[in-house]
């Protein structure tokens, strides 16, 4: 028989869960932050100064915040397996049984579930119970590195189409415009490329992205234009 190696797309959710998430407020706090300033600001200086702030504040925000939550994340990891290693050398023969009885709630019989258990604890105890008990595995264990790095990566990736079009267009109505509908392009494309990557329906993970995308930019634009005309 032909062994063959599979891959399967749930191995990507922690870098993909960033990448979306650092690209889509990319997008969507730049190009809030461009249009709210551009509506209230005379000069094209001060809504590309305002925009590249925006970017390097949004990246560095992004990759702490993200680097602070998996890190506590792994923290709890790290603890519940040192537990789990010591519940293992303090009741070897409690966890068996506690791992027996995992799998027979699965359905498999009490004398099966007896055999997988002490067959998979003697090669390897603790990532079997880690695994089964506590749901830790290579796949979902927290990776604080990449995680920051992705989301600060994707933010400045996204947070740079809104500042080219900024650039690339004269201050007024005509940057308003066209800044808000080329970000609303980017929200689609990006929801449908997280869609393909991870395997999902690609027109509900786009309209989810452009749907809430589109309601934060235009919350924040219109605040950002208030408070812009006040001052």
């Amino acid at each position: 028989m032909r062994s063959h190696v599979e891959r399967h797309l749930v191995e990507r959710i922690g870098w993909l869960r960033a990448a979306v998430l650092g690209a889509n407020d990319g997008i969507v706090s730049t190009a809030s932050l461009i249009v709210g300033v551009a509506a209230a600001a005379s000069g094209k200086a001060e809504v590309l100064l305002a925009g590249a702030a925006g970017l390097v504040a949004g990246a560095m925000s992004m990759a702490a915040g993200e680097y602070v939550s998996v890190s506590s994340q792994a923290d709890t990891e790290t603890a519940d397996l040192a537990r789990e290693r010591a519940e293992l050398e303090q009741s070897p023969e409690l966890e068996l049984h506690e791992l027996s009885r995992i799998y027979q709630q699965r359905g498999v019989t009490a004398q099966t579930a007896d055999e997988v258990a002490r067959q998979l604890m003697a090669k390897d105890a603790l990532g079997t119970h880690a695994r089964e008990e506590l749901g830790i595995s290579h796949v979902t264990s927290a990776r604080p590195v990449q995680a920051a790095l992705t989301s600060a990566a994707t933010f400045t990736a996204g947070a740079s189409l809104p500042l080219l079009i900024a650039f690339l267009t004269p201050i007024g109505q005509t940057m308003i415009v066209a800044v808000t509908a080329a970000s609303l392009l980017f929200l689609a494309l990006l929801g449908a490329l997280g869609a393909r990557s991870g395997g999902a329906p690609v027109g509900k993970a786009t309209f989810r992205v452009f749907f809430w995308g589109a309601l934060a930019m235009a919350i924040t634009a219109g605040i950002g234009k208030l408070v812009g005309t006040a001052v």
